[in-house]
């Protein structure tokens, strides 16, 4: 009898964040990456769901280990704690390369002041880190500069590579949960055109925030690739737009990876998968804050994964996407290389 009992899936989405009709589920990865059949589907499902409703969730049993995220913070802290001299010699280029260091006020996310039409500027300035050995194209490394340069540069490399291998389970994963090869995406992702962003929101007066009702530290926006893996530090502040218009916190939990569908895909999915705007604002009060009199919010720190797919690919409308059996004709987007949507985008912003 036992034999024939029927397989149960598992239950992948352990929790979630859910305010005004935004609902952000915390999903186990562990069943799609070692589980059987039945969870790796019950797993996509989720993942599909999550997406298509919200365009976010948080991943935990994922595959990188606390320990390899700890080291990423802690290098990108020294690096940031650099002289500006330094930094600024490392100094991004152009949207085609999309390579080095990003002073505060370059990358144009602002906020404009309804009242005054002031441009309020994002706080925050950047590392952006992409696929390593591209002809024409070289990152930006502090490598010359001294032997935390160079540990720098090893430890940003295998980060690179396994949040790679994490967009490609991921990437498996959305095929199978829309009813596709689990392999479908494979050939669309295996060169990692992706981009590894190191953020440092500097310390800020709190001040700032109460003359400047709109200034946020990072402005409304949404993400232009496919994905974006998202790697929080427990201090706060990012925020996604619900349903309603109103804005909900999406909590550091620790050790997750916070996931959030980008243009790309929502235009690859004829907007089956929803790219939601977000933002980072001033850090909630910490427990115990309200005792604080320190006139200071503290720096925070985070690091995201732009995952995209191969420059050289062709984004059409997933099959399925624009009815059984239709034409692509009947697709909401013409087809678009990847590198030429990626650099539209980004030539917009810098």
């Amino acid at each position: 009898m036992e034999g024939n009992m029927p397989v149960q899936a598992c239950r992948p989405v352990t929790e979630t964040v859910s305010k005004d009709g935004l609902v952000i589920p915390i999903i186990d990865f562990a069943p799609f990456l070692e589980g059987t059949p039945a969870d790796k589907h019950a797993v996509a499902m989720a993942v599909v769901d999550a997406f298509k409703n919200s365009g976010f969730l948080y991943l935990k049993d994922h595959g990188i280990p606390p320990s390899v995220t700890s080291k990423v913070f802690k290098s990108s802290a020294s690096f940031f704690g650099r002289s500006q001299d330094q930094k600024d010699t490392l100094g991004w280029t152009t949207p085609q390369a999309n390579r080095g260091y990003v002073r505060t006020g370059r990358e144009k996310l602002s906020t404009v002041d309804r009242e005054t039409d002031r441009t309020i500027p994002d706080m925050k300035e950047t590392m952006e880190i992409g696929r390593e050995g591209v002809e024409g194209l070289p990152n930006r490394w502090p490598d010359h500069l001294d032997d935390e340069g160079k540990d720098f540069k090893e430890t940003m490399l295998e980060f690179f590579e396994k949040c790679k291998e994490l967009h490609t389970k991921v990437m498996q994963a959305i095929a199978l949960g829309m009813s596709l090869p689990v392999h479908f995406f494979d050939e669309y992702v295996d060169k990692g055109d992706n981009n590894l962003r190191l953020l440092h929101y500097p310390a800020v007066h709190k001040d700032v925030f109460k003359k400047n009702p709109g200034q946020v530290r990072a402005a409304e926006h949404s993400d232009y690739g496919s994905i974006t893996l998202l790697f929080q530090d427990r201090r706060g502040g990012l925020q996604a737009r619900s349903p309603e218009g109103t804005w909900v916190d999406v909590t550091p939990f620790p050790d997750t990876v916070v996931i959030n569908a980008g243009d790309l895909l929502a235009r690859w999915s004829n907007d089956t998968i929803k790219s939601t705007k977000h933002r980072v604002i001033e850090p909630p009060k910490a427990h115990g804050e309200e005792a604080d009199d320190s006139n200071m919010y503290p720096e925070r720190y985070s690091i995201a994964y732009f995952c995209n797919p191969n420059m050289d690919k062709l984004i059409e409308a997933i099959p399925g996407t624009y009815g059984e059996g239709a034409d692509i004709s009947m697709a909401k987007y013409p087809g678009i290389t990847s590198g030429d949507y990626l650099v539209q985008r980004l030539s917009a912003t810098y």
